[in-house]
């Protein structure tokens, strides 16, 4: 399975960007699929995810500012984002949900996302 993250880049503190991640080898219809990231010096953490269904869930950092969504059909995943912080700043990857993050073993590359203040 590969995934391939985009859509990153250098915004302004109060700007917005959204993500999209591409997944090939394997279908993401039905699957829990979310956005995580890690910042310099910092473990990776979840950032939102969403069910089969489409239900999601969202950390408590992100919560109001970011959306993510999925495109069954295109076998892609977004991430919505708006009011950036800096402390946003991070390598922002997709992948399958998880509880625990340890447990997920095969990443992909990952978009950068720098907020200036």
């Amino acid at each position: 399975v590969q995934l391939q993250a985009s859509g990153g880049g250098l915004v302004q503190a109060g700007g917005s960007l959204t993500l999209s991640c591409a997944i090939s080898g394997s279908t993401i219809r039905g699957r829990p699929m979310a956005w995580y990231r890690q910042a310099p010096g910092k473990e990776r953490e979840f950032v939102a995810g969403i069910s089969g269904t489409g239900s999601t869930n969202y950390a408590d950092s992100v919560k109001g500012r970011f959306t993510i969504s999925r495109d069954n059909g295109k076998n892609t995943v977004y991430l919505q984002m708006s009011s950036l912080k800096p402390e946003d700043t991070a390598i922002y990857h997709c992948n399958k949900f998880a509880l625990r993050i340890a447990t997920l073993t095969s990443w992909g590359q990952g978009t950068q996302v720098t907020v200036s203040s």
